[in-house]
């Protein structure tokens, strides 16, 4: 995909701060340094259009970033910091659930949750999965930081995240780094997958990679 506008449209705590574009939007879950500012900004191929937060897992916001005004992708609150408190911990969640809960039958078209593939999932990793399933929400894992292993531990790896996480055959989890710009291609196919009949009726946004060489 050629992304051709990129831009952060609005920071939302509530669902009447919500964009009420009709955009279809792909959310992006995870626990906090696990990648979710750079995978959105090698996406976007921004710089930093998504930001790091100084203090880890003290984000209790959702940003919104308009992509070449067909869709959205949503950076949620990390969650699992442990140097947080009770409180803020069930701040993150109702947050994360009421997104969930307000855009799951129409904008919402694909969940992201971000593990990082150095680690089996953590118990909040298999809480969060397990709440997604629960929603019934159609999600894609994305194992993170890929760059930080070996080529010959990936595939252990991956296997060991999919057994953690109780995933079925036809689940992929789908190896990631920004930092070596590994797996960007199968990240975009995945979501033009999900976003087929929106991105159908915009065609121009629509890129093979062989077009993508001769740009």
């Amino acid at each position: 995909m050629i992304v051709k506008k990129a831009e952060h449209v609005i920071t939302a705590v509530k669902p009447n701060q919500y964009p009420a574009t009709g955009y279809p939007e792909i959310a992006f879950v995870g626990r906090s340094n696990v990648g979710k500012s750079s995978i959105i900004n090698t996406l976007a191929n921004r710089k930093n259009l998504a930001r790091v937060g100084s203090t880890p897992g003290k984000t209790r916001q959702i940003n919104f970033f308009n992509i070449n005004d067909v869709f959205f992708l949503v950076d949620l609150p990390g969650y699992g910091f442990a140097n947080v408190s009770k409180d803020l911990k069930a701040s993150w969640e109702n947050i994360i659930e009421t997104y969930l809960y307000s855009r799951k039958e129409n904008a919402l078209k694909l969940i992201v949750l971000l593990v990082d593939i150095r680690h089996s999932p953590s118990k909040d990793d298999i809480t969060m999965h397990q709440w997604l399933r629960g929603f019934g929400l159609n999600t894609l894992i994305i194992a993170t930081k890929a760059d930080k292993i070996s080529r010959s531990q990936i595939t252990p790896r991956l296997n060991d995240i999919k057994k953690v996480l109780q995933l079925g055959n036809d689940e992929k989890v789908i190896p990631f780094s920004a930092e070596k710009r590994i797996g960007i291609e199968a990240v975009w196919s995945e979501i033009d997958i999900n976003l087929e009949r929106f991105l159908n009726q915009k065609p121009e946004t629509i890129i093979t990679e062989k077009e993508t060489e001769t740009e």
